[in-house]
C-alpha cells in the first residue's frame, strides 16, 4: 500500500495557500472540529475546554507536573493526561488509535493538536499543500481531508491585533457544537 499525493487531492482547494492542516476526527464518540496536525508538536494536546465540553472532569486526568513550551517559549502547566481513541478516516478505510493527550488550560483557536506522537501512532502522512492527512488502513489508504475555510478562521484569530488572538471568532462553521461536533 502506497500513500501518496496527487491532484485529486487538490480539487476544492483555493490558492494560493500555505494554510494548516486542521481535521475533524473523531475523539472518543465525539466528531471534534479544529484539531490541527501540526508535525512541528511533540505531543497530542487536548485544550481543557473541550476536555470539559466532552463531558470529562478533572478527577479523570492522570496527574502531570509536566510542562509544555510552545514556539515562543511560553509555558504551560500541563493539567494531567488521558488516553482516548481516536478514528481518522471514513468506513471501511478508517483507522482507530489510543492516543495519550496532555490537557492543557490555554486559550486556542483549536479544540486539540495532533502532534507528531499521534501522526506516529497512525503511520500517517500528512500534507498541508495537499490539505490532506493520509492512514494506511486494514482495507486501503483511508484520509481526512482538510477544512480550508476553518483553517484559515482559526490563523486569523490567532493573529487579531486587538488582543483577541487565541480565541475562536464567531464564524458559524466555528460552532463548538454543531450536531454533536466539537
Amino acid at each position: 500500500m502506497t500513500l501518496e499525493f496527487g491532484n485529486p487531492d487538490l480539487e476544492g482547494l483555493k490558492f494560493p495557500q500555505d494554510d494548516p492542516l486542521v481535521i475533524t476526527p473523531i475523539i472518543e464518540n465525539y466528531p471534534v472540529m479544529r484539531v490541527l496536525v501540526d508535525n512541528g508538536a511533540s505531543v497530542d494536546i487536548l485544550f481543557h475546554d473541550t476536555f470539559i465540553r466532552m463531558g470529562y472532569d478533572d478527577s479523570q486526568l492522570t496527574p502531570s507536573d509536566a510542562h509544555i513550551y510552545g514556539f515562543n517559549h511560553v509555558e504551560f502547566k500541563v493539567e494531567g493526561a488521558i488516553q482516548l481513541p481516536v478514528t481518522i478516516g471514513e468506513e471501511p478505510m478508517e483507522a482507530t488509535q489510543m492516543l495519550n493527550f496532555q490537557v492543557v488550560k490555554a486559550a486556542s483557536t483549536y479544540n486539540a493538536i495532533m502532534g507528531r506522537t499521534g501522526i506516529h501512532a497512525f503511520k500517517a502522512v500528512p500534507s498541508t499543500y495537499h490539505m490532506v492527512l493520509k492512514i494506511p488502513t486494514r482495507n486501503d489508504v483511508g484520509e481526512a481531508k482538510g477544512n480550508q475555510k476553518m483553517a484559515r478562521s482559526c490563523y486569523v484569530a490567532t493573529l487579531r491585533p486587538d488582543g483577541t488572538g487565541g480565541q475562536v471568532l464567531p464564524i458559524e462553521d466555528m460552532d463548538v457544537r454543531e450536531n454533536d461536533e466539537l
